[in-house]
């Protein structure tokens, strides 16, 4: 295990963030914050691949998950800056 803080707090707040989306989104309906949820959720997985160290033997995945994670928070504010809520 890579018990290093930097990861390990990137995980909590990344927690943090999903949790608080789900709540936002439950009150506001909003597609921008279900988009920055999921980027969180997914930003949250390669960060727990690294802690567990097996990021080395995922690299292609975990590069994938950071661009999906990427493009959702893009798709998500190019949506609200469009009013597509």
């Amino acid at each position: 295990m890579n018990l290093d803080p930097l990861y390990i707090v990137n995980l909590l707040l990344c927690i943090i963030i999903v949790v608080l989306g789900y709540l936002i989104h439950k009150k506001t309906k909003s597609k921008m914050v279900v988009c920055v949820t999921i980027a969180f959720a997914l930003f949250g997985i390669s960060h727990l691949a690294t802690i567990l160290d097996i990021a080395a033997a995922y690299a292609y995945a975990l590069i994938a998950i950071r661009i999906t994670a990427y493009l959702a928070v893009v798709y998500g504010l190019y949506g609200e800056l469009h009013g597509d809520r």
